[in-house]
């Protein structure tokens, strides 16, 4: 039975139905992860980024379903976001001792006894959110419950506090169920699991194989209590967390072989992905080690501690996110360096991670033909320790040469492909033109009112966050459950209402995407909505940040202020978040009045001209209002910063799924536009009196033919006869 359920609650392995939905890799690059995020059920958010989770599980034969409203889905952001000058200033007018880390302030916990904790500094409070963890205890929460908790005690003269002051939230009977579940599952899962040890040797050397791990010991496989689920041939990595180094949970990783001859991994976790917090690897890190090597995978790990005998830990998410709650249990070393991958993907997040991690210490693996994934390195023979020894500082001065930029410009001529971004997968004649959705730009698109904006870039959004790419919704025109119900039909394919018995089987997966909405509904300012961007690309690692749209943040701005002026410093600010965060964003801007019977072109945007002189891509969704067959609508590129390419192809809507489709048949070829010279509609005009001239002249010389030949006296009597 409980096989069952493992195949049940992790939807991976064996019994896939989409595999779309699933994590994949090929064996020959880089792990690429559908990312999740963690949902926190004693702690009181304060974000104003809900997740979208499903509160029900479908009972196959009871159709009545009860609806429970989620709280945590009315949270607001902060009124006045907390910094570090805050926290100090708060924690020295309390006596409070803390030492200055690279990502927390130290301070001692006041959750244990004052006698025992003596000198140690186990509370760890981040410095760009005010959350704080103990170690000691577990206990973990917001700013201000820390700051009640102190206030608490300076009132009652207390030295310490219980830790179930917050541990002590009552769960639902459906939450303790669920945990109950999740724990049995990791228990049954782990005792039927067997040390590599315990197989024979023809069996051990298929399985690893089969995960390509050959040179991976059988000791390090112990070392790190790596072990073979036999019913589906999957490889266990348990998570020892807590004091105690109990068992928390596992993660599989299953390797089938897919079209080509190629090796797929899929991955799953217990307790669910959300809930999964772990840095494979920490159990086995001394307090006095000082260095560290955090890699994407969890083989990655195994291969760093056998090739180097360094410390190694990996990431819960890989490259896609990572979580500030795991920053703590990194503040003990004085070098981290991050090894995440032999791709460009993995050296653009080694550089994010760094701005998490204190850039002063951080050192980065630069990839490349000599340096690619330490896994690939070690079957490869290659020397990781020197590969280690020769990573470079993450640290950089606002100057650079290019000796400096040379292998980073060497690595993206190298990989054309993966610089050009994350491909659209609905979309491909989008993909001709982009060539990819790249971070760090920012696209302005535009559309006739009432022609579909929200509905189609709702779509492009979901493919990109399908495919892993965290994605944050700041939509100000329509409310999020209207938004997530169009963006679910979407990602279902199919009009869930008229199949209720489905969507919990649908809302089950859409629950996992990386998929966030700020709580916003109206005009809003500008600089609160940029703070909760902010917020969320440090917490989730948000990639592309879609905002619908620009006029809904101009009405909270000084009316005195020329309204072009304000429009002008709104699309800078998202401009410049862009670049300095490195993540795409996407700004929906209401185009003016124009007649039905003409396009819009890129001077159709509202506002001055600032827009798309800022945007790297610029989009236009077409209308022809006087027509009502397919075909009505079409995508058209009009800037293309990357490469220049610009061009316009159809779009067809199916209203029984609210998706657009992009089929290539016959005339609806993709065309590119080529820029227009100046006096290109003067070359036309011309070329079309000329044409004219010459067909008048061609009929008035067969009229004066037909004429002669009738006056000839010969025609007349051939006629007569």
């Amino acid at each position: 039975m409980w096989r069952g359920l493992l195949l049940k609650g992790t939807t991976c392995l064996l019994q896939v139905s989409a595999q779309s939905f699933l994590h994949q890799r090929h064996a020959s690059s880089q792990c690429f992860r559908l990312p999740t995020h963690r949902s926190v059920h004693k702690l009181r958010e304060t974000s104003c980024i809900p997740r979208l989770r499903s509160t029900e599980v479908f009972q196959p034969h009871n159709l009545v379903r009860n609806y429970k409203k989620d709280a945590k889905s009315t949270v607001e952001f902060p009124l006045s976001p907390i910094t570090v000058t805050d926290i100090k200033q708060y924690l020295r007018s309390k006596d409070i001792l803390f030492h200055d880390g690279y990502s927390c302030l130290h301070i001692p916990s006041i959750f244990i006894d004052a006698f025992t904790r003596k000198d140690s500094f186990s509370l760890f409070v981040d410095k760009t959110t005010g959350q704080f963890l103990c170690k000691d205890t577990l206990v973990e929460g917001s700013w201000e419950d820390l700051q009640d908790c102190l206030e608490v005690m300076q009132k009652d003269e207390q030295d310490s506090l219980s830790p179930h002051v917050l541990l002590g939230y009552p769960e639902s009977l459906e939450e303790q169920e669920e945990t109950e579940r999740e724990q049995r599952e990791v228990r049954e899962i782990w005792s039927s699991s067997l040390p590599f040890t315990d197989l024979h040797d023809e069996e051990a050397q298929l399985v690893k194989a089969m995960f390509r791990i050959t040179k991976i010991s059988n000791a390090t496989l112990k070392k790190f209590g790596v072990r073979l689920f036999k019913p589906t041939k999957s490889l266990v990595f348990p998570w020892f967390g807590g004091p105690d180094s109990s068992l928390k949970g596992i993660k599989l990783l299953s390797a089938q072989r897919t079209d080509g001859e190629k090796v797929a991994y899929n991955e799953a976790t217990v307790p669910k992905c959300s809930s999964y917090f772990n840095l494979f690897g920490l159990a086995l890190v001394s307090r006095m080690d000082s260095e560290v090597v955090v890699t994407g995978s969890e083989l990655d790990t195994l291969a760093v501690s056998q090739g180097t005998g360094l410390p190694s830990v990996a990431l819960p998410r890989g490259v896609s996110c990572l979580p500030p709650a795991l920053l703590p249990y990194l503040e003990q070393f004085k070098r981290v360096t991050l090894w995440l991958g032999g791709d460009i993907r993995s050296w653009e997040a080694s550089k994010l991670f760094s701005r998490k991690l204190g850039l002063r210490r951080c050192t980065l693996v630069r990839p490349g033909e000599f340096q690619p994934c330490p896994l690939e390195a070690l079957s490869q023979g290659k020397n990781l320790s020197r590969i280690v020894k020769a990573s470079i500082p993450a640290a950089h001065k606002s100057i650079v040469s290019f000796k400096q930029l040379r292998e980073d410009v060497y690595g993206e001529l190298m990989n054309t492909d993966q610089v050009a971004g994350v491909k659209w997968t609905r979309f491909p004649e989008l993909n001709r033109i982009l060539k990819g959705h790249r971070k760090g730009e920012l696209t302005v698109f535009t559309g006739p009112t009432g022609s579909g904006k929200t509905t189609f870039i709702s779509e492009l959004a979901l493919d990109l966050c399908m495919q892993g790419v965290n994605t944050l919704w700041g939509s100000f025109e329509i409310n999020n459950v209207r938004l997530a119900k169009i963006m679910l039909t979407q990602f279902a394919m199919q009009r869930l209402e008229e199949n209720l018995e489905q969507y919990d089987f649908w809302a089950d997966r859409f629950e996992e995407l990386p998929l966030y909405f700020m709580t916003f509904h109206g005009q809003q300012n500008i600089k609160t909505v940029l703070d909760t961007m902010q917020h969320a690309v440090y917490l989730y690692d948000i990639n592309h940040v879609i905002i619908d749209n620009l006029q809904f943040m101009m009405g909270q701005e000084n009316l005195s202020v020329d309204k072009f002026a304000v429009q002008d410093h709104i699309i800078g600010v998202f401009r410049k978040f862009a670049t300095n965060s490195s993540c795409h964003v996407t700004l929906i801007i209401h185009p003016r009045k124009e007649e039905d019977d003409r396009e819009l072109q890129t001077a159709s945007i509202f506002g001055s001209a600032k827009a798309s002189q800022e945007a790297d891509n610029v989009l236009i969704l077409q209308e022809k209002k006087l027509v009502t067959c397919p075909g009505r609508r079409s995508l058209q590129v009009t800037k293309n910063r990357f490469d220049g390419d610009v061009g316009i192809f159809p779009l067809d809507f199916i209203k029984s799924s609210l998706t657009f489709s992009t089929p290539i048949k016959g005339k609806h070829k993709l065309r590119k536009v080529a820029a227009k010279p100046e006096n290109e509609e003067e070359v036309q005009e011309n070329e079309v009196t000329v044409k004219k001239d010459e067909g008048k002249k061609e009929k008035a010389t067969k009229t004066a033919k037909a004429s002669q030949a009738a006056k000839c006296p010969a025609n007349r009597n051939e006629k007569a006869k």
